[in-house]
C-alpha cells in the first residue's frame, strides 16, 4: 500500500459543497467544518439536506455512475457547527471508528450564568430515556460513562464563554453536562431553555487530532471560535 498523502486541492467557491467549508481532502478522509443548521447525516423526515448526502454528491462530481462516496464516522447535532469527519471507503471509516475515543476533540461553547470553577471537570454515566432525552444516572450499570473537561476563556454579565474537551463521545454530552451543571447552552431548547433573541445553538466543535489512517502521522484541523459567540461575551482575542 502506498505509504503517501494525495492531497486534493480546495474547491472553487462554485463547487464547493453548500453548508460546509473543506478544511482537507485526500485519497482516504474528507474534513469540513459543518454550518448550525445542516444535519451531518439523513433522518427519517430529510434525506438530501445533509453533509452525507452533498459530500456523497460533491465526491461524485456530477456522475450518478460514479463509485465514489463518503462514509459515516461520527456526527453531530444540527445545530451544532464545526468539524466533521468522513472516510472514503470501509476500511478508513473502521479504522477511525476505532481509534476515534483516542482522538482529541475541543468544543467552544456559550453557557448561561458564570460558572463557579474557572476550571474544571463533569463526569456522569449518561442513559437516554424513550423519547430520547439523554440524563445523568449514578448507576454505571444504567448508563455509559462521559467526561467532559472545560475552561472559561471570557465571562460577562450573562453569558460565559467555555473551551471544552471531550473525553468520551456520547451523545449530546456537553449539553447534558452543562445543563445539569445549570448552566446551559445558549440556544438548547431541548435541554436548557428558550432563548429569546438568541439566534443558534452556541456549541462549535473547534479542533479535532487524529492519526491519519494510512500514514499514521498526527493531524490537527482547527477553526476559530464563531464570531457570534464573541460578540455574546465581548470576547476580543
Amino acid at each position: 500500500m502506498q505509504k503517501k498523502r494525495i492531497i486534493f486541492s480546495k474547491p472553487s467557491k462554485k463547487h464547493a459543497p453548500k453548508g460546509m467549508v473543506i478544511l482537507y481532502e485526500d485519497q482516504d478522509i474528507i474534513v469540513v467544518n459543518k454550518e448550525s443548521g445542516l444535519l451531518a447525516v439523513s433522518t427519517d423526515k430529510e434525506k438530501d439536506k445533509t453533509a452525507h448526502f452533498i459530500l456523497n454528491d460533491y465526491v461524485k462530481k456530477g456522475n450518478a455512475r460514479s463509485k465514489n462516496r463518503v462514509f459515516i464516522v461520527h456526527r453531530l447535532d444540527r445545530d451544532t457547527s464545526g468539524i466533521l469527519v468522513f472516510a472514503k471507503s470501509e476500511k478508513v471509516k473502521r479504522y477511525l471508528q476505532d481509534e476515534w475515543a483516542t482522538f482529541s476533540k475541543t468544543y467552544f461553547a456559550v453557557v448561561h450564568g458564570q460558572l463557579d470553577d474557572r476550571e474544571g471537570e463533569m463526569i456522569s454515566y449518561l442513559a437516554e430515556n424513550k423519547v430520547y432525552i439523554v440524563y445523568s444516572v449514578k448507576d454505571p450499570a444504567k448508563g455509559k460513562l462521559a467526561k467532559t473537561g472545560y475552561k472559561v476563556l471570557k465571562e460577562s454579565g450573562k453569558y460565559s464563554l467555555l473551551e471544552i474537551q471531550l473525553f468520551t463521545g456520547r451523545k449530546n454530552q456537553i449539553r447534558v453536562h452543562l445543563a445539569e451543571k445549570e448552566h446551559p447552552v445558549l440556544g438548547d431548547k431541548v435541554y436548557g431553555r428558550i432563548d429569546k433573541g438568541i439566534k443558534r445553538l452556541t456549541l462549535h466543535a473547534a479542533s479535532l487530532t487524529l492519526f491519519h489512517p494510512l500514514t499514521n502521522e498526527e493531524m490537527t484541523f482547527d477553526t476559530e471560535i464563531p464570531q457570534y459567540f464573541k460578540t455574546l461575551v465581548n470576547y476580543k482575542a
